[in-house]
């Protein structure tokens, strides 16, 4: 009996070993199952998803890019043409050298372009918050979270924007995107087109102005509207127009281009033919180069990145809208031209957006920032040429702000400076004898006896003119003093 008891315990022993074995064997294929299907998922080329910390070589390569010294008078860029191995400084004007620490000699200074870079020492200090990462799965296909290619996250961020600066009314608004506010320009003389009418639509804007607008009318060349110049040529024939019975409206039928502050000469200005067929360019209606009087109420308003942040290379505009055909014909243009905005481009400009209005209200928010730099520039500039009575600049009175609070003294972008001698018929010319490339008056079809000149390119550039601004005043000063 004893000894059967104690070969039945033997076995029930053997039995728990063998069990226990089991449940550890099959527990050890569980893991080993999970563990080698967990490698393969992140590291095999064939998996759905990327490694862990897939960003870092981007991060660590940008780091590296922008820790190149260029001397302080240029940048490298990540896409920059590489020598031995790494990404070459790109100088600004005037400077040259692996480094950029060679100033040129007998350099001109280049006032000519209105390329925004005088906001890029604001983005060097908000590097890591405006950093954004594109992952090369990002967007690929045609569509965005809104219609019509629009990102809606970035559509709810600009309308927020334009409430805090209050330049501009966004309730009961459309809102369409473009490459740049270029590309909304004629997209939206198109969609004010009367597509019915047995004459084509005359866009005209008042002198000075932007000459693009001219440019791409002659350019599309359309059946639906034609350049026809200057704005206060036809204020009497639209006025007796509005009168008329004319069955087509052709009278009637006018786009006109408002900008505003006006590029050239930074005026804030309103429409002379009124009606609602008025394109308001509100590129440079921003703290930094104007006061903000009250939110722009009109039917068509036209805004861009460029002026905005200075991301002029990123190609993004918008429009707000009011009536919803003008909208709908603006779209198909739209969808027609580009098929939307790029989305990688959507992105930035976002996150760019988003750091604007984190930094509201803060000491040397962008607005602070660009205001300061351009009110200096303007300053030190309307004092060099004070000098002498040669040269004249714009007057442009000091306004109250509604986003500063406080009346806030001139910021322009660009100085609009008259030769005031008889015998300086052609102004441009004068100054590029003394060494400043700039933009005649006739390019905006005003005298030649103006010229812009742009003040919101690089320290350097706005130092170069200073300098070659400074030497001309006092070569004529001496001049007129013998």
């Amino acid at each position: 009996m004893g000894a059967r008891a104690g070969g039945r315990g033997l076995e029930l022993r053997l039995g728990s070993i063998n069990l226990l074995l089991l449940i550890f064997f099959i527990t050890s294929l569980f893991f080993n199952v999970y563990f080698f299907f967990f490698f393969f998922s992140y590291s095999s080329i064939f998996s759905l998803w990327p490694e862990p910390r897939w960003s870092q070589s981007a991060a660590e390569e940008a780091e590296a890019v922008a820790a190149i010294s260029c001397s302080g008078h240029g940048r490298a860029f990540v896409d920059g043409i590489m020598i031995n191995g790494r990404p070459s400084c790109e100088c600004n004007t005037c400077y040259h050298g692996s480094d950029c620490s060679i100033p040129s000699l007998d350099c001109s200074a280049d006032a000519d372009s209105g390329n925004p870079l005088f906001l890029e020492p604001y983005w060097y200090r908000h590097a890591k918050g405006s950093a954004v990462v594109v992952a090369g799965w990002h967007r690929m296909g045609y569509d965005a979270t809104g219609e019509n290619f629009i990102s809606v996250e970035l559509e709810q961020h600009i309308r927020k924007l334009h409430r805090i600066v209050g330049n501009a009314v966004v309730d009961d608004r459309f809102i369409i995107f473009g490459a740049g506010s270029t590309q909304l320009l004629y997209a939206l003389v198109h969609a004010l087109s009367p597509h019915n009418s047995s004459s084509p639509a005359s866009v005209v804007a008042s002198i000075p102005y932007y000459p693009v607008y001219k440019m791409q009318v002659d350019l599309f060349n359309s059946k639906l509207a034609e350049w026809r110049g200057v704005t206060s040529s036809w204020v009497n024939e639209s006025i007796s127009s509005s009168s008329s019975s004319s069955s087509d409206g052709s009278m009637n039928n006018f786009i006109e281009f408002v900008t505003s502050p006006n590029n050239p000469d930074g005026l804030l200005k309103q429409s002379i033919l009124g009606g609602s067929s008025v394109i308001y360019d509100y590129a440079y209606y921003w703290p930094h180069f104007t006061a903000i009087p009250a939110p722009s109420d009109h039917n068509v308003m036209i805004f861009s990145s460029s002026k905005l942040s200075g991301h002029a290379s990123s190609r993004f505009g918008w429009a707000l809208i009011k009536d919803e055909q003008v909208y709908k014909k603006a779209i198909y243009y739209m969808k027609l031209n580009t098929m939307g905005v790029s989305r990688d481009t959507q992105l930035r400009m976002l996150k760019i957006i988003k750091v604007i209005l984190a930094e509201h209200g803060r000491k040397g928010d962008i607005f602070s920032f660009g205001y300061q730099t351009m009110r200096e520039r303007w300053t030190k500039l309307n004092k060099v040429v004070s000098k002498s009575k040669r040269f004249s600049l714009q007057t442009i009175p000091s306004q109250y702000c509604n986003y500063f609070k406080t009346i806030r003294d001139p910021s322009p972008a660009y100085a609009w400076l008259k030769c005031e001698r008889d015998e300086d018929q052609e102004c441009d010319v004068v100054l590029k004898n003394a060494g400043i490339i700039c933009r005649e008056g006739s390019l905006f079809e005003a005298d030649d006896r103006y010229v812009r000149l742009s003040l919101v390119k690089t320290q350097d550039d706005f130092d170069q003119l200073v300098q070659k601004m400074d030497a001309l005043v006092s070569d004529h000063s001496s001049i007129s003093s013998i």
